[in-house]
């Protein structure tokens, strides 16, 4: 595993965000474990994993993470602003096109179709953030009962993360004593 320099990191950040349109996680995730192989899959997961408990976009506290992880703050600075400074233009653009041509018949069909699509990123990645997690059964129980308690019972977000999240680490924590 190489360590990148910063301006390394807002290109490969700014590539990233250039194609993560429908969503930056999957090509995140893809650059940083498969391309560029400055984490491993478990790395990730990891970071993912704390991401999901601070406030603000997922992507974007894996962004910070990463870059304050190998630089600090210019590390994090870099990373960030090579993620959103296109997506930032391309958004305000498509924005202002919106407010000018969002009524036009069709345009409500177009945006369904990119939410299939979106859709299928969000559960390819998913399905390979929890292989990094299959090669443990006591993990894959968490993973279930976290997946049931959400998407079948619809129970709230918060307490069954926080809940099930104080259980997994601890079940981890007695794994590596």
């Amino acid at each position: 595993m190489t360590v990148p320099t910063v301006g390394e990191m807002f290109w490969a950040f700014f590539r990233t965000g250039a194609r993560g349109f429908g969503g930056a996680l999957p090509w995140v995730r893809r650059m940083l474990v498969e391309e560029r192989v400055w984490l491993t899959a478990q790395e990730f997961t990891d970071i993912f994993s704390v991401s999901n408990f601070l406030p603000g976009p997922n992507v974007l506290n894996v962004t910070v993470i990463v870059g304050s992880r190998f630089h600090g703050v210019p590390g994090a600075l870099a990373a960030v602003l090579g993620l959103i400074a296109l997506p930032l233009v391309v958004v305000l653009v498509l924005a202002a096109l919106y407010a000018r041509f969002g009524q036009v018949p069709g345009i409500d069909a177009i945006l369904h179709g990119l939410g299939a699509a979106v859709a299928g990123l969000v559960i390819a990645t998913a399905l390979k953030m929890a292989g990094s997690l299959l090669r443990s059964p006591r993990f894959v129980g968490f993973l279930a009962v976290t997946f049931g308690a959400i998407a079948l019972l619809r129970w709230p977000l918060i307490p069954v993360l926080l809940g099930f999240a104080s259980v997994s680490v601890l079940a981890a924590w007695f794994k590596r004593a």
